[in-house]
C-alpha cells in the first residue's frame, strides 16, 4: 500500500492566536496517529506562478490512514479551535510507488 502525503497550504492568516490553538491540538493528534512531519514553514524559494505561502508536508502509512486522522474526532477538535482563523487548502495525494 503507497504511503500518502497531507499537504497544506494556507492563503492568509486572520487570527494568529487561533491558529496556535489549532497547531497546539492538531500537531499531537496528527502526531499521536502516526502522522510523521516533513516539512512546515515559508518556502525557501518560489518558482513559476507560486505563491510565498505557508505550506506543510506531512507522510501518513496510506491515503485512508490520512482521511481517518483528518475526520478523527481529535482532529476535528483541533479544527474547532481553527475556526475561520485561516484561508488554506489541503490535499491528499497518494505516493508513486
Amino acid at each position: 500500500m503507497p504511503k500518502a502525503y497531507w499537504i497544506a497550504t494556507y492563503q492568509s492568516i486572520n487570527d494568529p492566536a487561533a491558529l496556535a490553538a489549532y497547531a497546539a491540538l492538531a500537531g499531537p493528534a496528527i502526531q499521536a496517529a502516526g502522522g510523521r512531519f516533513l516539512a512546515r514553514g515559508m518556502p525557501a524559494k518560489v518558482y513559476e506562478a507560486a505563491v510565498n505561502q505557508r505550506s506543510v508536508l506531512i507522510e501518513f502509512d496510506s491515503v485512508a490512514h490520512a482521511t481517518g486522522v483528518y475526520d478523527s474526532p481529535r482532529y476535528q477538535e483541533a479544527l474547532r479551535a481553527l475556526g475561520h482563523g485561516v484561508q488554506r487548502d489541503i490535499r491528499i495525494i497518494e505516493a508513486i510507488e
